[in-house]
C-alpha cells in the first residue's frame, strides 16, 4: 500500500526512491513508472461512497495531484515537477487491488464506469519532486485524446472509429495499449463458429486405430446430412456417459479435412485417462455420442507468406488438419511439416502426412525420433534425425522470419519452440500455439504456487452448505461439479478446483476472464460495463443460469 513520505524523493526511469510495484506484470516498467491521481477525484469518491477515511495513497498512486483531470490531461503531455519531467502514456490499469485496499469489490469498474481512471506517467528527465512543487505543462499531446477518452476506447462500448485511428497515431501511447487498439481497430467483430448451439447427438460411423495408442473416431450426422464445416485447427468437445458418476466432458481437436461433411477426431489413450480409455475400450461404430459443434481460435490464417507446421506426438492432429486444407487447395505456399516422435511405431498419420506433402509444391517434412536407439533411416523425401529439436537443427531447417508458425504439442514442447523461432527472427504474432489441457494461468500479481492439477472443490464455500445447484463443468480440465450458492461467481469456482484462470479486473471491465461457453446459460450477478462477444461469459462476475459448460 502506498503513503505519504515528507521530503524530496528521487524519481528515476522505472520507480521513485523507496517506492515498489507489487505486480511487475501489470504495473511498473518504464512506461508505467509513476501513478498520478487527483485530489479533487478523492473528493468526488467520498461523496459518492459516503467515505470520509480516504488519505492520500489510497487509490495506489504515487503522486496526489491537485488539478490535471482526466478528462483534460491528454496522451502524450509532457509536464516538468520540481527537477524532473513527464510525460503521460495511458490510463490505470483495472485493477482489483483498489478495491481490496479500499474495501469496494467494485471499484475497478466504477473507476471506467465513471471516467476517473487516473494515469500514468514515463519518466523523461530524472529528477527529485517534492510535496508543493508546481506542475507545468510543457507540450501537448499530438491528437489531444484525454486519458478519460483513452480509457474509455479500451473498456467502454461504442467505441469512435476516427478516436481509435487517433490513439495509434499518438507514439507515447504505451505498446500494450497500442496493441490493444490495433486489435480493436482491424479485427473487426469476432467471426461466427459454424454449427450449433450445445450438444448435438451425431454416429460413430468407422474407427480406425491409428498407432499402438491413438485411434481415431470418425463421426457423421444421424440424417445423413453434410456437418457444418470447421476451420483447419479447431476442435470439438465430446460428452460421455462412462458407467461412473456423472458425463464426462473432454476437446479434442479435428484431424480430417475441413469441407469433408464429417468429423474425425483422434484420441491418445492416457494410462489413466477415464474419458480416453473409455473411447478405446467401449465405443463402437453406430453408438452415439453428444458432440459441441466445432470451436477455437488456433486455426490456419489466410495468407501468402510460408508456413511452419510443428508438433509433436498427438499434438499432430490440428495442424494436419491444416496440412489438408494446404494440400486440397495445392497450395503454392512453402510449408515446412516438423514433427517429433518417440519412434516410428509411435509416429501418428506418418503415411498420410507424406501423402498430403506429396500434393504440395513447395512441402517438404522434417521428422525427430526421440527413442534411443531408434533407426534413422530415410522416410520419402523426408529428413529424419535422432533426438528432441534444437535451436541448431531449426536453423539448418532454414525457416524464412515471415513464415507463420503453429504448434501443437506438450506446453514445455511449445515454449521452448516458439523461443527458438523467435530467436531465428519470426515475430511473437506470427507463431500461434494451441494448448491441449487448460490454459496457463494469468492471475496478475499473485504469488507463483507449484501447479496442482485440477480436482473437485476439497471443501464448500464459506457457510459450509452442501453444493447442490446446477452442473459445472471445466471442459478442458475435465471437471464436473456441483453448484453451491456460496461461490461468489464462476471464478470462484474455478479457484476451488485449482483450474487455471485467467483474470485480472474481477469486476467485469478487463474481459481478461472471458471464457467460451460449451453449452448452457449464465446470468451476471454484476453486468458487465461491455457485455462480451456471442457464445462467451465473464466468469469473474456471473454465476450457471442452469447446467453449464465452459471451455476452460
Amino acid at each position: 500500500w502506498k503513503a505519504p513520505v515528507p521530503g524530496r524523493r528521487m524519481v528515476r526511469r522505472l520507480n521513485i526512491d523507496g517506492d515498489g510495484q507489487g505486480d511487475l506484470a501489470g504495473h511498473g516498467g518504464e512506461n508505467r513508472a509513476v501513478l498520478v491521481y487527483q485530489l479533487e477525484s478523492y473528493r468526488y469518491w467520498e461523496r459518492e461512497l459516503s467515505r470520509q477515511d480516504l488519505t492520500p495513497g489510497s487509490f495506489g498512486e504515487n503522486f496526489t495531484v491537485d488539478g490535471l483531470p482526466d478528462d483534460e490531461v491528454c496522451i502524450g503531455d509532457r509536464y516538468r515537477i520540481g527537477e524532473a519531467e513527464f510525460e503521460v502514456t495511458q490510463p490505470r490499469v483495472t485493477c482489483y487491488r483498489v478495491g481490496m485496499r479500499l474495501g469496494e469489490p467494485a471499484m475497478a469498474s466504477l473507476l471506467v464506469a465513471h471516467h476517473r481512471p487516473g494515469f500514468y506517467l514515463r519518466v523523461i528527465d530524472e529528477g527529485h519532486v517534492q510535496a508543493g512543487d508546481d506542475i507545468t505543462r510543457t507540450r501537448r499531446g499530438p491528437e489531444a485524446l484525454s486519458v478519460a477518452d483513452t480509457d474509455a476506447l479500451l473498456y467502454l462500448p461504442g467505441r469512435d472509429p476516427a478516436k481509435l485511428r487517433s490513439a495509434l497515431n499518438i507514439p507515447a501511447l504505451s505498446p500494450g495499449w497500442q496493441q490493444s487498439f490495433r486489435e480493436l481497430a482491424h479485427g473487426g467483430p469476432p467471426e461466427q463458429e459454424p454449427g450449433w448451439p450445445g450438444f448435438r447427438t451425431l454416429r460413430v460411423a468407422r474407427i480406425v486405430p491409428e498407432t499402438p495408442s491413438v485411434t481415431s473416431i470418425h463421426l457423421h450426422a444421424t440424417d445423413g446430412t453434410p456437418l457444418p464445416e470447421a476451420r483447419p485447427g479447431q476442435y470439438l468437445s465430446i460428452r460421455l456417459s462412462t458407467g461412473k458418476g456423472t458425463p464426462a466432458v473432454r476437446s479434442y481437436s479435428l484431424s480430417s479435412a475441413p469441407g469433408a461433411g464429417a468429423y474425425r477426431i483422434s484420441v491418445k489413450r492416457e494410462p489413466h485417462g477415464r474419458v480416453s480409455g473409455y473411447l478405446h475400450a467401449c465405443l463402437h461404430p453406430g453408438d452415439l455420442v453428444d458432440i459441441a459443434s466445432p470451436r477455437g481460435t488456433f486455426v490456419l490464417e489466410e495468407g501468402t507468406g510460408p508456413v511452419v507446421l510443428v508438433s509433436a506426438g498427438i499434438g499432430a492432429t490440428p495442424v494436419l488438419a491444416m496440412l489438408h486444407r494446404l494440400a486440397g487447395a495445392r497450395d503454392p505456399r512453402p510449408v515446412w511439416w516438423i514433427h517429433t516422435a518417440r519412434d516410428r511405431a509411435q509416429h501418428v498419420f506418418a503415411a498420410e502426412s507424406r501423402e498430403l506433402l506429396a500434393r504440395l509444391p513447395h512441402g517438404r517434412a522434417y521428422l525427430s525420433y526421440t527413442a534411443a536407439g531408434e533407426v534413422i533411416r530415410s522416410d520419402g523425401d523426408a529428413h529424419v534425425r535422432q533426438g528432441r529439436l534444437t535451436a541448431e537443427s531449426l536453423a539448418g531447417m532454414a525457416i524464412p522470419a515471415d513464415a507463420d508458425a503453429y504448434l501443437c504439442g506438450p506446453p514445455a514442447f511449445m515454449d521452448t519452440l516458439g523461443g527458438h523461432l523467435r530467436a531465428q527472427g519470426l515475430r511473437p504474432e506470427r507463431i500461434h500455439t494451441e494448448v491441449f489441457s487448460a490454459l496457463p494461468a494469468l492471475n496478475p500479481g499473485i504469488t507463483a504456487a507449484p501447479q496442482v492439477r485440477p480436482h473437485q472443490p476439497t471443501g464448500t464455500a464459506a457457510t459450509g452448505s452442501v453444493a447442490t445447484g446446477p452442473l459445472v463443468t471445466f471442459a478442458r480440465s475435465g471437471i464436473t461439479t456441483a453448484w453451491s450458492a456460496d461461490r461468489a461467481s464462476l471464478l470462484e469456482l474455478a479457484e476451488a478446483c485449482d483450474v487455471p484462470t485467467r483474470w485480472s479486473c474481477r469486476t467485469g471491465v478487463c474481459h481478461t476472464c472471458v471464457t467460451p461457453v460449451v453449452s448452457g446459460d449464465a446470468a451476471y450477478t454484476t453486468q458487465p460495463l461491455e457485455p462480451p462477444a456471442a457464445g462467451t461469459v465473464l466468469i469473474c462476475c456471473s454465476r450457471p443460469a442452469g447446467e453449464i459448460v465452459l471451455d476452460l
